[in-house]
């Protein structure tokens, strides 16, 4: 039997495990940066098998070596395993169990596949041609991200390539999405509070509006699109809360503001941060307030490398994978992902495993509503794993 067979054989066996496993993590999901039980349940999934278990970084990211039994490159595989603060609105037997908390975006999904996964491989690993590299990472949705902090740690350090993927609820069961060099957007988040005068509504000659400001500044700020980013680049500037609660009766002293920005180029980030920074400070100027301007830069631009996912995807197109149907280029996607660390400093490979449930309902990611087909997992492993095998010239 070829390993290949030999690994898709194991797979198919342990597909309801796999769901189970997806399902204990949704029942009892860990925001970012507090995923000890979460951490704990997955290394003991380990507990007696043949690898090497290792933390890295401040946080409970840790990954799990397996040794093959022939030379050849390292590989690393990632998945991530924190959850959102979302309040759950489905009605599953597994519903989460943590209020305010929620698997919204599928990381239970990748944690489970990609053990299952790893316990397969550690079963075969004296007829790999090199090390495969398990990383469980915490903190993907919280900047500055759990990547960052495992980068520092030394994660990498040996490691050749990367390997990554996520589901997605907006493609169907059974695809296969992928695209060359710039994938998902770089991003960063702003906070700004202007600070003017406040006073009575009835004299606002002796005031000093901090929400006409804001509002000035929301307004001009749309600019910074359409007339500061060539039309053949990709960015946005979103402006997600204006906190100017306050009486009908008296004029707001500050307002605070906070803002997203998202770029498919890392030129393009520095130009959005300029024009940003130079309107609020424009602001101040035109009507007397200070600005207080805290810009956080983070998740990079997640840039694929085009040999490597060339690789990967050629291996999934000829294994003939009966549960994949389709495989296609998605082109770049809208959301940022901290996956673009590693890929910023290995050649890396993220790729998409359609997740739309069976009645092609609309569950969108961070909703409360998000549901995955579970059917998906399977899938994830076995397309995960025949581009390992490739990868690492498995006999």
């Amino acid at each position: 039997m070829s390993i290949q067979t030999d690994l898709m054989a194991k797979l198919d066996a342990n597909q309801q495990q796999i769901i189970d496993i997806r399902r204990h993590l949704h029942q009892h999901p860990e925001l970012s940066f507090h995923e000890k039980e979460t951490a704990a349940y997955i290394k003991a999934f380990y507990q007696g098998l043949d690898c090497t278990i290792t933390d890295y970084g401040e946080g409970y990211g840790f990954v799990v070596d397996i040794t093959g039994g022939k030379p050849g490159p390292t590989l690393a595989l990632r998945a991530d395993f924190d959850a959102l603060a979302v309040q759950e609105d489905n009605d599953l037997p597994f519903k989460s169990v943590n209020p305010g908390v929620m698997h919204a975006c599928g990381h239970d999904g990748h944690t489970a596949y990609l053990m299952v996964l790893a316990k397969a491989l550690i079963e075969m690993k004296d007829r790999l041609a090199g090390n495969i590299r398990i990383i469980h990472q915490n903190a993907e949705e919280v900047s500055p991200g759990g990547a960052k902090g495992m980068l520092a740690a030394g994660v990498l350090n040996g490691v050749d390539n990367v390997i990554g993927l996520h589901v997605m609820s907006s493609m169907p069961t059974g695809s296969i999405g992928y695209h060359l060099n710039e994938t998902q957007t770089g991003r960063a988040n702003f906070t700004i509070t202007f600070t003017g005068k406040g006073g009575h509504a009835s004299m606002p000659h002796l005031s000093n509006d901090a929400i006409v400001a804001g509002s000035y500044f929301v307004t001009a700020v749309q600019t910074v699109v359409s007339r500061r980013i060539d039309p053949f680049d990709t960015a946005s500037v979103t402006i997600g809360s204006f906190d100017g609660a306050g009486s009908y009766n008296a004029i707001k002293e500050s307002v605070t503001l906070k803002g997203d920005v998202r770029v498919m180029k890392e030129s393009t980030r520095t130009t959005v941060r300029d024009q940003i920074e130079q309107i609020a400070h424009g602001v101040e100027t035109m009507f007397g307030v200070t600005a207080a301007i805290d810009y956080d830069d983070n998740y990079p631009v997640l840039v694929n490398d085009p040999e490597l996912t060339t690789q990967v995807i050629d291996s999934i197109k000829a294994a003939k994978i009966p549960e994949i149907t389709t495989v296609f280029d998605c082109g770049p996607q809208d959301p940022s992902e901290d996956f673009a660390y590693f890929a910023q400093n290995t050649p890396s490979c993220f790729f998409y495993v359609g997740c739309q449930t069976a009645d092609g309902a609309n569950h969108p990611h961070h909703s409360p509503d998000f549901m995955l087909n579970e059917d998906a997992l399977i899938i994830a492993a076995k397309a995960a794993g025949t581009a390992t095998l490739a990868y690492l010239n498995a006999e």
